[in-house]
């Protein structure tokens, strides 16, 4: 495997998930990888095949995974940001249970499953960093299914913005007060939500009418992020921010105030 660039980001990423020693963050950032260029929309993952020899490390772009009814009817079930691991659990299980795509056009590193699972087992600290993320990937699964199953319309659309710009802040693709590029058509908006993409337009347009937020196109601008966090039911506390980076320590509602809002 060819190694264009190291995975120091990556590294980075993880030293937030545990303590790690420099000898462990050097480990992963030589991690033997090879780099490639995928389009929108293309799969990494697909269910029902057994995995590949390698595991997908996301580098740049955005992805999401999904399931599917039997009637084709879609349920997209996350969406992930540079520096995640798109299929650890195929370190452990034989077979996919779900899909993995791009949202956007990606650049993917392919690691072999053998280098990662023989660095967690001589590296304990580097085995806690993977295990913690992957239970700060269940806990935001589990309010996922909170927003589909109990949430009103108006309230699921207001808290995948809210989590969407907190992450994507974390991930540094956006400032503080800036807009950000919604990574989602209305209708995988609401495939992610379980509304109708008509419904979904009419939710946006609402918030806007309401001065919650700005929109144009895909540009999100979150004019009142108390208000909006509010309706949404958003508490952070799921995103377990305690235990990634130290910029999150500064009040939520001080995150993402535009420099017009009331």
């Amino acid at each position: 495997m060819s190694t264009p660039a190291n995975l120091a980001f990556f590294s980075s990423r993880m030293s937030d998930r545990a303590i790690l020693s420099y000898s462990d963050s050097e480990a992963l950032a030589a991690l033997p990888h090879a780099r490639r260029r995928v389009n929108a929309n293309a799969y990494i993952i697909r269910e029902g095949e057994p995995p590949r020899s390698t595991c997908a490390l996301l580098i740049s772009g955005l992805a999401f995974r999904q399931k599917l009814t039997a009637d084709g009817a879609r349920q997209i079930i996350s969406v992930h940001l540079p520096g995640e691991l798109l299929d650890l659990q195929h370190l452990f299980l034989n077979i996919a249970d779900h899909s993995v795509q791009t949202l956007t056009e990606a650049v993917i590193a392919d690691i072999a499953r053998d280098d990662l699972e023989s660095l967690m087992l001589e590296r304990p600290a580097i085995a806690r960093a993977f295990w913690v993320d992957s239970l700060i990937e269940a806990s935001i699964f589990r309010e996922w299914v909170l927003s589909v199953g109990r949430r009103d319309a108006r309230a699921r659309i207001a808290h995948i913005l809210c989590e969407l710009a907190v992450r994507m802040r974390g991930a540094g693709l956006i400032g503080d007060s800036e807009n950000f590029v919604l990574p989602m058509t209305q209708e995988q908006l609401g495939d992610a939500t379980g509304l109708t993409s008509v419904h979904v337009n009419r939710t946006i347009k609402a918030l806007a009418a309401e001065g919650l937020i700005k929109h144009s196109g895909r540009s999100i601008m979150i004019a009142n992020w108390k208000a909006l966090s509010q309706i949404g039911d958003f508490n952070p506390l799921y995103l377990h921010l305690d235990q990634v980076s130290p910029r999150f320590a500064v009040p939520m509602d001080t995150l993402f105030v535009s420099p017009d809002a009331s």
